[in-house]
């Protein structure tokens, strides 16, 4: 890769369709291009899903699979979010398991702190759910791990984006 590699976002209309989503996989394993997240959801109209895919490359490899995408029969639309102002979040759960009471009061704590949601508990274990940016996860994550990482999964959604309706002064 050259100096321009940076990651990169772009999304994808695709057809909702059995198949579809191991043929784009296939484009990038088949090209050695390592994807940083991927997700996928039906849209609005039951027959299309909208794909959400990071990577790091740089312009040429980006080009490049951008042109191939527009190519493939099943995809509908591509849109590069690279340089654009997007809404983007992940979903991140963190299970703790194994907590002392203190523990498990100091973790209720540190949920508020942090403005996360605790979704399921018991005497000894919690589940906490953080739907962030990737940094602002990162750093729940961080947290988490300097206390509890021997006791604790944590299970990462890649990020779903959007493109701001605010583009301009409003």
């Amino acid at each position: 890769m050259d100096a321009t590699a940076r990651k990169r976002w772009i999304s994808l209309y695709v057809e909702n369709d059995v198949g579809v989503l191991a043929k784009i996989a296939g484009l990038f394993s088949g090209k050695s291009y390592n994807l940083l997240s991927l997700t996928v959801g039906e849209t609005e109209d039951p027959t299309v899903s909208r794909v959400t895919i990071s990577l790091m490359g740089d312009d040429k490899t980006f080009e490049q699979i951008k042109k191939q995408l527009n190519r493939s029969v099943e995809v509908i639309k591509v849109l590069d979010f690279t340089d654009l102002p997007i809404h983007k979040k992940e979903i991140l759960f963190i299970k703790i398991h194994s907590l002392k009471k203190d523990e498990m009061e100091e973790v209720f704590r540190s949920s508020k702190v942090f403005g996360v949601e605790v979704s399921d508990y018991d005497k000894t274990s919690v589940i906490l759910e953080s739907v962030k940016t990737e940094s602002e996860n990162d750093d729940v994550l961080k947290y988490y791990k300097k206390y509890y990482l021997s006791r604790m999964e944590a299970v990462r959604g890649g990020s779903v984006a959007v493109e701001s309706v605010s583009k301009s002064e409003r």
